[in-house]
């Protein structure tokens, strides 16, 4: 591995920390952003080799020429990436028209479209909600006839829970269809009666886990941003070992190779007639990025490790190092609204966890909406002490 794009390094700002490790590596890291070079951070400014401005990334031309001028200057680009769910299909183009090692958009197309994606779970041998392409209200009816209300809708190609609609009767469905918009592809599910799990894994060239971990989301992000209520999930002390078997079989079905990934299920909370017995597990989403905001991190102070530093070495030399006997916690991230009116005060939460908390961060308003305004990010060794964090932070009056 001798030179690596890396697009939109400053943003999450976290990511600079996967170009930091990369050049580590003894990688040529070039930047590929919007910003000025001058308001970089300064160990982003350090990780660079060089770094292409552009007044817009979602201008391709102008991201053509970047990826062009990198090309004509360091010869052979051997990845290119941004890890963000929001570029992975122009990486994909990139890739394509500068014959860059990755993932190609006839790959990603499957992926990115959540029809798509069921056909391979059911050749991963993973149980997934029944689904319909939204066109008219006869059919979203006759559908609905034969899986019940509630239904899920959301956009087939969509990022996060951003438009998407749970239908509760003929009234709330009727108003649907009757304010769409046709300009977009909507999929309609049957509602799934789970808890939400994740299967996050960094995989090798030969698609096999280098990194196993996954968290736990107390309410889907759906509800959250619908109701703006608080946002709280945490990573597991130790993956359930039905969960880390669905992961491995999504990841083998998808063909997943050299990537960090984020697969979503659920965990049904009842017996479902379709579906199957209360506890299994249920596929709900693949993403083929890490897990958004500060998930990372989480995973570093549960799992004692560093992964920016491991997608780095997978990268760099398809491998990570061993952290046997490492030590293992339950890491939560609890995102306060400013709406809400909490019991207990900022300096409650110092004078009683001061010793767990590991991150408090105002977010801006791109990730608040998801994941609320004030973050607090902790760490436990006892799932009691967990729970009890949680239920004094989100106490309201």
């Amino acid at each position: 591995m001798r030179n690596f794009i890396f697009i939109s390094p400053h943003f999450p700002v976290n990511y600079r920390n996967f170009c930091i490790q990369l050049r580590g590596n003894g990688v040529n890291v070039l930047g590929i952003g919007d910003t000025p070079y001058d308001s970089l951070d300064y160990s982003l400014q350090e990780a660079l080799t060089e770094y292409y401005r552009v007044n817009s990334m979602e201008n391709y031309d102008e991201m053509y020429r970047a990826v062009a001028f990198f090309c004509f200057k360091y010869g052979k680009i051997d990845g290119l990436e941004s890890n963000n769910e929001y570029w992975l299909e122009q990486d994909a183009r990139l890739r394509e028209d500068f014959n860059i090692p990755g993932m190609r958009p006839k790959e990603l197309s499957v992926i990115k479209h959540k029809s798509g994606m069921k056909n391979f779970y059911a050749k991963a041998q993973v149980p997934c909600a029944r689904f319909h392409l939204v066109t008219d209200l006869a059919e979203s009816l006759a559908f609905i006839q034969n899986v019940g209300y509630p239904v899920i809708v959301k956009p087939d190609n969509g990022v996060g829970a951003v438009d998407t609609h749970k239908i509760s009767n003929e009234d709330e469905l009727r108003h649907f269809h009757e304010t769409v918009s046709g300009h977009v592809q909507y999929i309609m599910e049957e509602f799934v009666p789970g808890d939400i799990y994740s299967y996050d894994a960094i995989i090798d060239s030969k698609g096999q886990p280098l990194l196993e971990t996954g968290n736990h989301t107390m309410e889907s992000i759906m509800d959250t941003v619908n109701n703006l209520s608080s946002s709280v999930f945490y990573i597991e002390k130790q993956i359930k070992e039905d969960l880390r078997e669905a992961g491995r079989r999504c990841v083998a079905a998808f063909g997943v190779k050299s990537r960090f990934i984020h697969f979503e299920f659920f965990r049904l909370t009842q017996d479902h007639a379709y579906l199957g017995k209360k506890g299994t597990v249920v596929a709900l989403e693949v993403n083929l990025r890490p897990s958004g905001g500060f998930t990372p991190d989480m995973i570093n102070f549960a799992n004692s490790t560093d992964v920016y530093k491991d997608w780095a070495d997978m990268v760099a030399f398809d491998t990570i190092r061993s952290r046997e006997g490492a030590e293992k916690y339950y890491c939560v991230s609890v995102g306060l609204r400013d709406g809400r009116s909490y019991v207990h005060s900022r300096e409650d939460i110092h004078s009683k966890y001061a010793d767990h908390i590991v991150l408090e961060q105002r977010l801006p308003d791109v990730l608040a909406i998801a994941m609320g305004d004030t973050l607090y990010l902790a760490r436990f060794a006892e799932k009691e002490e967990l729970d009890g964090f949680i239920r004094f932070l989100t106490e309201e009056k």
